[in-house]
């Protein structure tokens, strides 16, 4: 099997937004080191790509478990959508390896009565969606609304929320987040 360590090398450092210079500074190496490593003219000992690495940071294992993808599929049919949660919630990603993007767009479906977690969801990015059919209740913080089909939500994501069906009929949902949390 051979791996292309310079290509994935590319890939990762301008997913990170780091130049060949930025991240030759934080490695501690020349920047025509990780010029001739990413034009696969030069193949790193296990320790300097470790040491590379660190500047991301980025370990070994996580290197070579990620894998790019060379060219992406751009249309999806409904069962080509990828199941991400488990009932009585379900979250239908589009794509299945969103490894380099930045956004993830999901159907969500929920059941009568189902809701997120009495713990409120909090993490990095931002997220939206509209309400397709049935009725959600959004908690944002203190703020709590009942939305209905066509309404919608955005905020940051950083901020304590929760979601959950209300009334008797199953809710869906368009929604998309940055970056990807699932």
């Amino acid at each position: 099997m051979s791996v292309d360590i310079g290509g994935r090398l590319r890939f990762i450092r301008a997913h990170h937004k780091l130049s060949q210079r930025e991240l030759a500074k934080r490695a501690g190496v020349t920047n025509s080191t990780i010029s001739l490593i990413e034009s696969n003219q030069m193949n790193p000992s296990v320790g300097a790509l470790k040491r590379i690495l660190d500047g991301i940071p980025m370990g070994l294992a996580e290197f070579f478990a990620l894998e790019p993808e060379s060219r992406r599929k751009i249309f999806y049919r409904a069962e080509e959508l990828t199941e991400v949660g488990k009932k009585p919630i379900s979250y239908r990603q589009v794509g299945d390896n969103l490894f380099g993007r930045s956004l993830q767009i999901l159907k969500e479906c929920y059941e009568p009565g189902s809701d997120t977690g009495r713990v409120h969801l909090v993490h990095d990015g931002e997220e939206g969606g509209i309400v397709i059919s049935g009725k959600l209740e959004v908690t944002v913080e203190d703020e709590r609304r009942i939305l209905n089909p066509g309404d919608a939500y955005y905020f940051e994501s950083r901020r304590p929320h929760r979601f959950r069906c209300v009334g008797g009929k199953p809710c869906e949902v368009i929604s998309a987040c940055t970056p990807p949390t699932f």
